[in-house]
């Protein structure tokens, strides 16, 4: 098959493809160690929130990864109507003269605009698509995709059969953390149904995860548990995905990409998940024989996703750094699962209870780190104080573990404090670690919020 794009660069490692909400998080993914980001415009996306991206914002994200080597993807991943086909074209012409480096597509009538109003550009299929096998992979790249992102459904086996017969140009994402959907691949009229909110249109209502009881017929206002249980249940509240210690073997597989999902989530989740994801990422790439321990390119990653033997998985499983087993449990989560990808343990849901786990908080961003001093500033988020655990997230390394002074504690004009209590002020306190600008401030809360 020829390459569609025989002049784009070809990645030479894993992607870490990290989401964001705005602008904001989007930098701050980048940071934090993104190769990629994924987000949607005002317009045509999975998300409708109001917060999403203006065009100006979007200039302005390529700006910022192209400076740092990374790279934008952008979604139109809606089902549209035909009433929106021609104001759908017509963006997507926009984005590629801003020069977004992928649109997300799942129509294939968008598919086929795309290459026409945007041919710069490159053309990644959702995983809305329900990419399922390799005849379906490569009927999308002869359309002219240059990635496919895999339905969640898939296990290993079935990913490392679609990589062995499809062509290597043809990258493939997979998600690796962060939401599930119940229905197939995110095709869901559940919500449409219950609220009027079309899902398929980026306003999900997760109508799913609600508490539901039934009701018989000639008994109104009784309500009948469907699980034997007071508490009612959550029939479709899906666990989250979690394979942090499980990249190895996806990567193993023949995947390219490693998607975190949450455009709605925390620039603080993003900046957790990103930096814990590719510093396995880094890992693995060393204990593989990829690279150096230096990082020094060995052997190119991207030439041993279609050899022979790919998905065999090696003798010697990686030996990731025991910190990052920790990393997805201090950011907000529902109940784990490792999905679909061992079929002895698929992904299921949380009956008894709905909400979110939520045992760290962020509490504060580093402004700057006085050595002289030995003290840093920040920019509250939460409360911080004397004798609690805390942690400072840096970019490319471990967590540092601390704990909060007990003396030394000073508002933005200097004068003692007995705490840090008040978000969106300016604090500083002693600190004997040098802390970068824009590190991340979190400590142990134990909270548990109900949803």
């Amino acid at each position: 098959m020829t390459e569609r794009f025989p002049g784009i660069r070809r990645r030479t490692r894993p992607e870490v493809l990290a989401p964001a909400g705005n602008l904001d998080t989007l930098k701050t993914a980048f940071d934090f160690g993104a190769d990629a980001v994924y987000f949607g415009g005002q317009e045509f996306g999975m998300r409708s929130a109001p917060k999403n991206f203006t065009l100006s914002d979007i200039a302005e994200a390529v700006a910022y990864a192209h400076e740092r080597g990374g790279r934008v993807f952008v979604t139109c991943n809606i089902l549209p109507t035909s009433a929106e086909v021609t104001s759908m074209n017509e963006y997507m012409r926009e984005l590629g003269q801003i020069g977004v480096d992928a649109l997300i597509v799942t129509d294939i009538g968008v598919l086929m605009a795309a290459r026409e109003v945007a041919p710069d550009t490159e053309i990644h299929v959702s995983t809305q698509a329900g990419v399922t096998n390799y005849q379906a992979a490569n009927a999308l790249a002869q359309l002219g995709a240059t990635r496919v992102v895999l339905a969640r459904e898939l296990s290993l086996a079935d990913i490392r059969e679609l990589r062995a017969h499809t062509p290597p140009e043809l990258e493939i994402e997979a998600f690796v953390h962060g939401s599930m959907c119940m229905a197939f691949s995110g095709r869901c009229l559940i919500s449409q149904h219950t609220t009027g909110r079309d899902a398929n249109h980026g306003d999900c209502a997760q109508s799913c995860r609600y508490k539901y009881h039934v009701v018989e017929e000639r008994r109104p206002g009784q309500f009948i548990p469907v699980e034997i249980t007071d508490q009612g249940t959550f029939l479709f509240n899906s666990n989250d995905m979690n394979t942090l210690m499980h990249i190895d073997d996806i990567l193993d597989a023949g995947v390219t990409s490693l998607k975190i999902e949450g455009r709605a989530k925390s620039a603080y989740y993003v900046a957790a998940m990103a930096n814990a994801y590719k510093s396995a990422v880094n890992e693995y790439m060393v204990q593989r024989g990829f690279e150096g321990a230096d990082g020094t390119p060995l052997v190119p990653f991207h030439d041993q996703v279609h050899r022979p033997d790919v998905g065999a998985r090696p003798a010697t499983a990686v030996a990731f750094s025991p910190w990052l087993a920790e990393e997805p449990n201090k950011v907000t989560h529902r109940v784990y699962s490792t999905g679909f990808y061992y079929p002895d343990r698929p992904a299921g849901e949380e009956i008894h209870k709905g909400g979110y786990i939520n045992e760290w908080l962020l509490a504060g961003i580093v402004t700057k780190y006085d050595a002289v001093e030995g003290r840093v500033y920040l920019h509250a988020k939460n409360k911080l104080a004397p004798g609690k655990n805390m942690e400072i997230l840096f970019p490319g390394s471990a967590p540092v573990a601390l704990t909060v002074p007990s003396e030394g504690l000073q508002d933005a004009e200097g004068n003692t404090v007995a705490e840090i209590n008040h978000p969106a002020h300016e604090f500083s306190m002693p600190c004997a670690v040098p802390v970068p600008q824009g590190a991340m401030i979190r400590v142990h809360a134990r909270l548990h919020h109900a949803g």
